[in-house]
């Protein structure tokens, strides 16, 4: 069974089209820079070292994260919180205005309470979509049309983009009268990442909102509450963020609002503290799965990094109902983590090419000839894979065995051709370097887990289920990979890996640094207007919309991680403030 699934042509020639354009492959001309000189010595080296990245110790000792409990797990809150969730629903049914409705809907969404009300929203914007006959609430209303746009498109319906047409002079460029309408501007500006492939109208409305609202800004045009939105938006797009953290943040701003509901307030600082004490239950167990391990301790060289693996997982997949989901997603997080350091730090390359064949038999007698860490660390593997495809297979009916190895075989066979560029002095080219990138950035086997956890009741053929998103799964990939890149790469090469995206598209093009970035980062975004388009292209017809959720979650949730750096290496500045807010510290 075959799990790794190359891009289809439509993604080979979507890659090409972003690559060719800067001439990617005429290097013949330019002089390799020195990182990639000094790399092409390690080759002549007669012996190699083991080498060390240096990784500080977990910042999070075992007993403090064991501690971690809270008064919000009570009866009492829950029956709290219950009361005040029907009063909402209550709200929603009343008779309203479309766009009282639109933005009831909105601040439900950032105050991170809409997993209440799936099915009241759901009719409310389908009642919306259908009556388009009359229009009045939103003609020549950028605001109200540009969010109903984002809400539409957010949930999967296929609203095209002539719907800001009537905002445009016949030369296609945006009214000058919309300059001064910063609300409806920044309402324009986060409606326009919604964008797929190809949509001119929408990128023209994002270079045209973003100018006017930066120029609000810089004049001190706004009052506090909307130049915090402003700020924040040109920050990072609303549909780029984690729920959570947005939440997190949305709640203190919204209190501070003259517009602020009671209501909605009150829910939302008590159901944050609830789903919190929930992450807390799943976070004390997977910290004692982890030291119950030994891998942190018997494989010292490696980042012990259990608590910002647990964060990834939130981040991917915050609903209360979802633990499972992240207890498993940790547990393969921190072997991902232990495993990817073994070949870039640690591992000669006779002992990684043992290691990848017994991942590739998955045999215990295959760990014969391993050394004594490769040997904790398979057997650390093989257990725990064949323990969660044991509880897959009892509560589910489903063998993923076959699935769940090709994922690791495929992520290990991606790690050791890296390792052997590196130890030959290899420079491969951007496009050799995307192909097995998409892979080892790991986002392959993260989601072949989530995969795995949420197949439909009717369908138990994973390989299929796989298929049906390999689109959505490849683009989650690639922003992981250039995301990640983007925050570590400078890290990376000076303890003496292999090149990354960056440095590959300086060298092959001759761009300085910061054009390469800016290169990246322009791929990042025709990425995410490749997965918008396949997003709402089976939004409504997926056999499974909460795994479609986690593979965009895990993209927002790469561009949060590596927003700052490396925050998965470095834990101990953003990345520590990030936990502190969302799993230690209750909202007052």
């Amino acid at each position: 069974m075959a799990l790794r699934l190359l891009p289809s042509v439509a993604f080979t020639s979507f890659i090409t089209k972003h690559t060719k354009a800067r001439n990617l492959h005429n290097k013949s001309v330019l002089p390799a820079p020195r990182f990639f000189a000094a790399m092409a010595n390690a080759s002549d080296q007669k012996t190699v070292g083991r080498r060390s990245a240096n990784y500080h110790p977990s910042i999070w000792q075992y007993d403090y994260i064991q501690s971690l409990k809270s008064n919000y797990q009570e009866e009492s809150f829950n029956e709290q919180a219950t009361r005040l969730i029907g009063e909402v629903r209550m709200t929603l049914e009343k008779a309203m205005e479309p766009l009282e409705k639109l933005e009831l809907i909105d601040t439900l969404q950032r105050l991170g309470l809409s997993y209440h009300f799936q099915n009241e929203i759901k009719r409310i914007l389908e009642g919306i979509r259908s009556d388009q006959g009359e229009c009045s609430w939103k003609k020549d209303n950028l605001y109200a049309t540009a969010l109903e746009f984002r809400l539409l498109r957010q949930h999967g319906y296929k609203v095209i983009q002539e719907a800001f047409s009537s905002f445009q002079d016949e030369k296609g460029n945006f009214n000058a009268s919309l300059c001064e309408d910063c609300k409806g501007l920044l309402s324009l500006y986060e409606a326009s990442y919604l964008l797929m492939e190809d949509e001119g109208i929408l990128d023209s409305a994002r270079g045209f909102a973003a100018k006017q609202l930066r120029r609000h800004v810089e004049q001190d045009m706004l009052d506090e509450h909307l130049r915090k939105l402003v700020e924040h938006a040109l920050e990072l797009p609303l549909h780029w963020r984690v729920s959570r953290l947005e939440a997190r943040w949305f709640i203190d701003l919204y209190e501070k609002s003259e517009e602020r509901n009671p209501l909605l307030l009150e829910l939302a600082k008590l159901d944050f503290n609830i789903v919190q004490a929930v992450h807390q239950d799943d976070l004390r167990y997977s910290s004692k799965w982890w030291r119950d391990t030994g891998l942190g301790e018997k494989l010292s060289f490696a980042r012990d990094r259990l608590m910002e693996n647990f964060l990834w997982t939130v981040g991917v997949i915050f609903d209360p109902q979802f633990g499972n989901i992240r207890r498993t997603s940790t547990k393969v997080n921190a072997l991902i983590t232990t495993i990817d350091d073994v070949y870039d730090v640690y591992g000669t390359l006779d002992e990684l090419e043992l290691f990848t064949q017994a991942v590739d038999r998955w045999d215990i007698n295959a760990m014969e000839h391993l050394p004594e860490y490769l040997k904790i660390c398979f057997l650390a593997l093989f257990n725990n894979i064949n323990e969660l495809a044991y509880d897959n297979l009892k509560e589910d009916g489903i063998h993923t065995i076959p699935f769940l190895k090709k994922a690791w075989t495929d992520i290990c066979k991606s790690y050791l051709l890296e390792a052997k560029w590196f130890h030959s002095g290899y420079v491969p080219t951007f496009n050799e370097y995307i192909d097995n990138a998409w892979v080892s950035i790991s986002a392959p086997v993260i989601l072949s887990h989530a995969c795995s956890l949420t197949l439909n009741p009717t369908t138990n053929d994973c390989l299929e289920h796989w298929k049906e998103h390999s689109n959505i799964i490849y683009c989650s990939s690639l922003i992981l990979r250039l995301a990640d890149d983007l925050g570590t790469s400078v890290d990376e090469l000076k303890r003496g890996d292999v090149p990354k995206s960056i440095q590959l598209y300086m060298r092959e093009t001759g761009s300085s640094e910061m054009e390469a970035r800016e290169y990246i980062k322009k791929l990042i975004d025709a990425t995410w207007k490749k997965m918008n388009g396949e997003y709402l292209s089976m939004a409504h017809s997926t056999s499974s919309p909460t795994f479609i959720q986690i593979a965009m979650n895990l993209a927002r949730m790469a561009q949060c991680m590596y927003q700052f750096g490396d925050g998965h290496g470095v834990a101990d500045q953003e990345t520590r403030r990030r936990v502190l807010t969302l799993l230690v510290s209750s909202i007052p």
